[in-house]
């Protein structure tokens, strides 16, 4: 490599890390649950508050192309995992951090990259290690639960949310089938405040009844989900109807009626019979709520019969100001569920929404995978641990990356301690220390800033988030520290 070749090559990474480490400096107070908010202000002056580092990345307007691609990959880990956002940023430009001190030293980035993949080798079969496997109850997963949702809300509201999160999972969840979090309906409401959210075994609609002499409340009810209409409509396309007589223009109108009047004389036949004899009510929706209520959603009354029906202990109608709301509760055994948000105003609103589908995710991904880590950076700092003996086996200037890539995991203890305002070196020392001598997973307790043993305070982490994030930061550092230049692309200047 020639010396305009080196210069060139250097001032491509001193950007990169530049780019890295300004991104970094921007997740970097919003880690945990002690961390701060950031404040979102778009062009129409719509303001949003959020510490979810997944929203910010969305959010926020990145214009350096080396930062966008970092938001990028850890805007999939998102999407893949449900968490993980944060650290991933904090993670990646921690490695880049830590490789410019061999790389200014005249170290290669090819070195320091291929001791990121031996320590990344050596990182996964540490977390294999240290997974705890055991049957997901509920009593663990709400420890998961609470530990996702403290990091998005005040740990009052995080609290109370802890159960409707972890029982709408349960009870959407069937024997045999994967985990649908679409059956978990997330229905606004601006109404009261945020702690009188709640979980609805059953459906809330978003309008109320069709006319107003109709039943405003229902006890112990059957259901009749029909996909018919029951209603005199114009057709969908243009058509002419001629006549000759009021007479035919009556018989026309007579049988467009009678349609109609069929259809709903069945329904009415049908709520005789099951209804005849006790004090049973009967709704008719024209929507598909079969996984909630049960029985079989109708696209036509030709096969109307007593099967077809479902049950719910109790429908009811909700006025609140103009907007009307239907509640569809007491359904036996609901495979879909609604939470219903409620707060004073649209940011709360937004930001319960945003903390409940990680929630969710959370206790989907504890599920799936069968078992969970310690959270409070106790991972971390025991993959730390491991790689710093680990790395006196590694041949050759390899082992420096591994070094790099033990102390780079160690950004995760130290940031918690420091968002918690504690001193980070000291937190992490004694964490270390304590480590060594009890040979336990050892994280930091962020009301007191002393160690603590993550398994028994209950905060556990997602194995799959943890797994993901060591691949896609270890992946995505390398490559940028293997740019040696950068170029503008446009219009080729070669004629043909």
């Amino acid at each position: 490599m020639t010396e305009a070749e080196e210069k060139r090559a250097l001032a491509a990474l001193a950007v990169n890390l530049c780019a890295a480490g300004g991104l970094q400096e921007v997740l970097r107070s919003s880690l945990g649950p002690k961390g701060t908010m950031k404040m979102l202000v778009s062009s129409g002056d719509n303001i949003k508050l959020t510490k979810d580092g997944n929203v910010l990345l969305h959010e926020m307007q990145i214009q350096h192309p080396t930062a966008s691609i970092i938001a990028k990959v850890t805007a999939a880990q998102d999407h893949i995992t449900g968490d993980g956002t944060t650290s991933s940023v904090l993670i990646i430009g921690e490695l880049l951090k830590q490789a410019n001190f061999y790389i200014s030293e005249g170290l290669h980035p090819r070195i320091i990259a291929d001791g990121f993949e031996i320590a990344k080798t050596k990182a996964l079969e540490v977390l294999d290690e240290v997974k705890v496997t055991k049957e997901m109850k509920r009593e663990i997963l709400l420890d998961v639960a609470r530990t996702s949702l403290h990091t998005k809300l005040y740990a009052e509201l995080a609290d109370m949310l802890t159960a409707a999160v972890v029982d709408s999972v349960l009870t959407i969840r069937r024997p045999g089938f994967p985990i649908d979090l679409f059956m978990v309906e997330i229905m606004e409401m601006r109404h009261k405040t945020e702690t009188n959210t709640q979980l609805i075994r059953g459906l809330v609609l978003d309008h109320g009844a069709r006319h107003p002499s109709m039943k405003k409340e229902v006890h112990d009810a059957f259901i009749l989900a029909c996909n018919v209409s029951l209603e005199y409509e114009k057709t969908e396309v243009s058509a002419g109807f001629f006549y000759k007589s009021a007479e035919e223009k009556e018989k026309m109108i007579q049988a467009e009626r009678k349609l109609i009047e069929d259809k709903v004389q069945k329904i009415i036949h049908l709520k005789e019979k099951v209804c005849a004899e006790s004090n049973k009510g009967f709704v008719v929706i024209n929507q598909k709520l079969t996984l909630a209520c049960g029985g079989v959603a109708l696209n036509s009354l030709g096969d109307l019969n007593t099967e077809c029906l479902g049950h719910a202990g109790h429908v009811f109608e909700y006025a609140l100001g103009e907007e009307k709301f239907t509640f569809i509760e007491g359904c036996v055994n609901p495979h879909s569920v609604t939470l219903l948000v409620k707060g004073p105003n649209n940011h709360i609103l937004r930001q319960i929404k945003d903390a409940i589908r990680d929630g969710l995710r959370a206790v989907k991904n504890a599920i799936e995978d069968g078992c969970v880590v310690p959270g409070a950076g106790a991972v971390e700092v025991a993959i730390a641990d491991a790689l710093v003996t680990y790395k006196h086996s590694v041949q050759g200037r390899a082992r420096l990356g591994v070094k790099a890539f033990a102390d780079a995991l160690l950004i995760i203890p130290k940031v918690l301690a420091q968002n918690a305002g504690y001193d980070l070196q000291e937190s992490l020392i004694k964490v270390q220390t304590e480590k060594s001598k009890s040979k336990q997973l050892l994280g930091i307790d962020l009301n007191t800033g002393e160690p603590m043993v993550a398994a028994e305070a209950g905060v556990w982490d997602n194995y799959c988030v943890k797994k993901h994030m060591l691949h896609s930061c270890t992946l995505i550092a390398s490559n940028i520290l293997l740019v040696d230049e950068i170029m503008k692309v446009g219009m080729s200047s070669l004629k043909e």
